[in-house]
């Protein structure tokens, strides 16, 4: 994440947990939080793509790590790859202009297809796996005590057989404007690249099967940051009061005692408990920051805002998703043409994850958002090419009321021997 963008310091030095001086209260916890929030003057985007990897001969089958790393090239584009658990390929790339960024992402993403291919294997853009069952290759300390902390079956699936996209953008001048809209939007954006309604080979009833299985993970670490500021796209409200909250209310996942030991903490204690005496030391802005690092809201500040709520898209269209996403939050004319079509469906965030653009609600906010998106995009310096592609995905699924998931679940007559072909782009509209 630190290579797609970088932003105002958020914390301490990074060292083992326990090293520095002890946080002397809720100040500081504060002070860290409005840190988070500080204006950064920009409209830089930056991506991080993740893809699950299948064996194109047998897709069921899962790929050993090994296998991949053997064969992904040296990027030209500059991307840092680094995997998940469960074996999913992440590349994260440089943040920058719009145009320059997506560009340079895409030529990496190429690359790794290509690579792969020649392999026999093939990237998955899809948000959660949907023939395989979770299986973690990655045995490191922090991941083992993550999953003690997150417990199953959800810890293990979400570890293990869930990707996204997502999307990291600056802050700008009026970081509580770019804050709201990035929260407001979600049940649009969410419904509008949902993409993963398959789990074990079944459709799991869900449109973002991906985020069925956040919203069974701990609450106190992945709902939504609420507070001051719901709601208000003016920038009147004040988002560092309510993530300082969210930071000190959240549940410990783990405790970093140095480079290589990591702590579970399972008796539910939260960071104001850490802070007010509980725990065996107390806490330094080393250990707030790494705790920060561990909680996953939909929206996330760190010095610019993670947008985290998007499922992975095809290897063709994740473009569309980074280029939308960074137009509405950005650009101003989009951005309220977009905030009154999503008014009306703020509160369906669930339904966007259940039902997708099958909602009509969503879907006549979800195209007045890609129609206001495509506007703003050559404002923005997008190529044609990109407004393009954002204008084709959302003449294929926005207007005709389909999620990309709709594709995925007409592969149910036989998954096995259909995934691949989807996955390499043959038969696509």
């Amino acid at each position: 994440m630190r290579h797609a963008m970088t932003g105002p310091a958020a914390g301490g030095s990074g060292a083992p947990g326990a090293a520095g001086e002890p946080l002397r209260g809720v100040p500081e916890v504060e002070e860290f939080a409005r840190r988070c929030f500080a204006p950064a003057p920009g409209d830089r985007v930056g991506a991080e793509l993740e893809f699950l990897i299948f064996d194109r001969a047998d897709p069921a089958r899962q790929v050993p790590m090994d296998r991949v790393k053997q064969v992904v090239p040296a990027l030209a584009g500059g991307s840092r790859v680094t995997y998940e658990p469960g074996g999913q390929i992440e590349l994260s790339g440089p943040a920058g202009p719009p145009a320059e960024a997506i560009g340079r992402l895409a030529a990496d993403v190429a690359a790794v297809r290509a690579a792969l291919g020649r392999a026999g294997l093939v990237l998955g853009g899809v948000g959660l796996d949907p023939l395989r069952p979770a299986r973690r290759q990655l045995r490191q300390p922090r991941y083992d005590a993550m999953a003690e902390f997150l417990g199953r079956p959800y810890g293990p699936l979400m570890m293990c057989s869930t990707a996204s996209v997502q999307v990291n953008v600056d802050l700008g001048e009026r970081p509580a404007v770019r804050w709201e809209r990035a929260r407001l939007l979600r049940p649009v954006l969410t419904a509008a690249f949902a993409n993963s309604p398959l789990s074990r080979g079944r459709p799991c009833g869900w449109m973002s099967g991906r985020q069925a299985v956040w919203e069974n993970l701990d609450p106190t670490r992945t709902a939504p940051v609420d507070g001051p500021g719901d709601g208000s796209v003016d920038g009147s409200g004040d988002p560092a009061a309510a993530w300082a909250a969210y930071l000190l209310d959240a549940r410990l996942m783990l405790v970093r005692e140095d480079e290589r030991r990591y702590r579970a903490v399972g008796d539910g204690s939260t960071f104001r408990d850490w802070l007010g005496g509980a725990g065996e030391r107390p806490p330094t802005p080393d250990d707030l920051a790494y705790h920060a690092t561990t909680l996953f809201p939909p929206v996330r500040p760190r010095g610019w805002l993670e947008i985290r709520y998007l499922d992975a898209q095809h290897p063709d269209d994740w473009p569309v998703c980074v280029a939308v996403t960074h137009a509405l939050i950005t650009d101003d004319r989009a951005a309220d043409a977009a905030l009154s079509a999503a008014e009306p469906v703020a509160g369906l965030a669930e339904a966007a994850a259940r039902c997708g653009l099958t909602d009509p609600r969503l879907a006549r906010a979800a195209e007045a958002a890609f129609r206001a998106a495509v506007e703003a995009l050559p404002r923005l310096g997008a190529p044609a090419g990109l407004v393009d592609g954002v204008s084709g995905f959302a003449a294929r699924y926005v207007s005709a009321g389909r999620s990309p998931a709709a594709d995925l679940m007409e592969l149910m007559t036989d998954p096995v021997r259909r995934l691949p072909a989807w996955l390499s782009g043959e038969g696509r509209a």
